[in-house]
C-alpha cells in the first residue's frame, strides 16, 4: 500500500494512481473544474481573470487544466508552446511543434528497426536474434 501526503490539503491517504489529491480534494477539483467548463461555455472568450473571479479558482489550477487539455479558452489564455513559444490555447505544445516531434519520434522508431535482408544465405545460418528451442 502506498500512502501520500495530499497536495491540496495536506492530509495523508492510500494513494492509488493519477494526481497526488485525496479523494475527498479529488472530487472538490472535480466539482471546481465543472464550475469552470460552465462558465466557459457560457461565456465564450472570456480570459482567465475573469475565470478566477466569477469561479473562486485559481489561476494555477486553470493554467494546470489548460496544459492538460481538459480547458481551452478562445481569448488569449497567456499559454505558450514550451518548444518555440508561440501562443497556443491548450496542451503544451503547439500544433507545428507537435507535428515535428511526431515525424522525429516515427523516424527514430524507423532507423531503431532492424533491416531484414532476404538472402538465401541467411536461411541456412541460425541468426542470434531468432528464438530456439532445446529438445530433451
Amino acid at each position: 500500500m502506498d500512502t501520500r501526503v495530499c497536495k491540496r490539503c495536506r492530509l495523508l491517504f492510500n494513494y492509488i494512481g493519477g494526481e497526488q489529491y485525496c479523494p475527498s480534494c479529488r472530487e472538490a477539483l472535480e466539482d471546481d473544474f465543472q464550475k469552470v467548463k460552465n462558465y466557459v461555455r457560457e461565456n465564450p472568450g472570456c480570459t482567465i481573470i475573469q475565470v478566477v473571479r466569477e469561479c473562486d479558482v485559481t489561476e494555477k489550477q486553470i493554467r494546470e487544466w489548460i496544459r492538460q487539455e481538459r480547458l481551452e479558452l478562445t481569448g488569449e489564455a497567456g499559454i505558450y508552446c514550451q518548444k518555440c513559444g508561440s501562443i497556443i490555447s491548450s496542451g503544451t505544445y503547439c500544433e507545428k511543434c507537435k507535428a515535428e516531434m511526431t515525424n522525429m519520434l516515427n523516424e527514430a522508431a524507423r532507423s531503431m528497426m532492424p533491416t531484414q535482408n532476404n538472402s538465401s544465405d541467411n536461411s541456412k545460418k541460425p541468426s542470434s536474434s531468432k528464438m530456439r528451442f532445446l529438445d530433451y
